[in-house]
């Protein structure tokens, strides 16, 4: 009998465990959904049910992520961290969730990314970093994003976006890019190529709007011309013209060698979009080709009003001359006539 009612309570202590819920939460199991969000949360509640799979923490005051954060909840696919008070996300803190397939971190106050933050994230279908302070998002940290369809980060302080960063999203199909402070010199000329393949391609995007210089703030970037891209210069010599057409980079030019003072600030001056100025030889041509045309048009005309006078008053004369002339021929005819009239038969 004894060891009937251990058995009893050791069922019902593990069906508690399973079934438990955190205090500040609402579970819904059916849906293997926990929903905590507007709670005042300051951290990841303790005691998650383990077979969740969508988890709401959206609305609350968490201010940081430590590793290993959801390894309670190892099945997770769906995850909305949105409009909290993330200032920082350790390295390890979505690793083991690699079911997760829908990530929102919108609406924080996260300024950096750490390039491995994501890497145990290989499902990721959907991603959106809106309204936080990103000013720079790394080359790798989108290494393992091969299912990622929709990415979000408007509403940022990015200036720039590596192409290589692009190109670890071969699926991705919808982008949102809108409203950040986009520096729109000859590094983003990367940025510009690759959107407009991603377009021709069906992708769906909103716009980049260049913040920055002033020769081009408030303009769509797509919509300036490549011509007006400066040449940009590269870390190495060692590129060849070739190699930069297969890389897309045509309209750039092979640049020279480095010299020896360079700084990151003096290529940003270099290298913003300014109006290539035409020069000095084109525009005395197209001074010459006006002046031609006009001296050409005032003698055609001048030859026009020649002809026209000529034909007009070789008109007249003939016209003045023309009556007397018929009117001695009629006489003479007359004459003629009669002599013949009264000459012997």
């Amino acid at each position: 009998m004894k060891g009937e009612l251990l058995l009893l309570s050791s069922v019902i202590f593990l069906l508690q465990v399973v079934c438990a819920c955190p205090e500040k939460c609402r579970c819904h199991s059916p849906s293997n959904s926990v929903d905590c969000s507007q709670r005042g949360l300051t951290e990841i509640p303790s005691g998650l049910p383990p077979q969740t799979l969508t988890l709401h923490l959206q609305d609350n005051q968490i201010h940081q992520l430590p590793a290993f954060a959801f390894r309670s909840v190892p099945q997770l696919i769906t995850l909305n961290l949105g409009n909290n008070s993330l200032l920082n996300l350790a390295p390890g803190a979505f690793h083991g969730l690699r079911h997760l397939q829908v990530l929102n971190l919108t609406q924080n106050s996260l300024h950096f990314m750490e390039s491995r933050l994501f890497h145990s994230l290989p499902q990721l279908r959907e991603l959106d970093l809106s309204s936080n302070n990103i000013s720079h998002l790394p080359r790798s940290l989108g290494q393992h994003w091969e299912n990622l369809t929709i990415f979000a980060v408007q509403q940022n302080q990015l200036r720039q976006l590596d192409r290589a960063f692009l190109e670890s999203m071969p699926r991705v199909k919808l982008l949102f890019l809108k409203d950040n402070l986009w520096t729109c010199n000859c590094h983003l000329l990367s940025l510009k190529l690759w959107l407009e393949t991603f377009l021709y391609k069906g992708g769906i995007m909103d716009s980049v709007i260049c913040a920055s210089p002033d020769t081009w703030k408030g303009k769509d970037l797509l919509k300036i011309p490549h011509e007006l891209y400066q040449p940009c210069p590269f870390p190495s010599g060692g590129l060849e013209a070739s190699q930069l057409q297969k890389l897309g980079y045509a309209h750039w030019a092979v640049p020279g060698p480095p010299e020896s003072h360079s700084t990151e600030e003096q290529d940003d001056s270099e290298c913003e979009l300014k109006p290539k100025p035409r020069p000095t030889n084109l525009r005395y041509a197209l001074a010459t080709v006006v002046i031609t045309g006009v001296v050409c048009g005032i003698v055609c005309l001048m030859m026009l009003a020649a002809t026209i006078y000529g034909c007009t008053y070789a008109a007249i004369t003939a016209q003045y001359h023309g009556g007397p002339l018929a009117q001695a021929n009629e006489t003479a005819k007359a004459e003629g006539k009669e002599l013949c009239d009264s000459s012997p038969a």
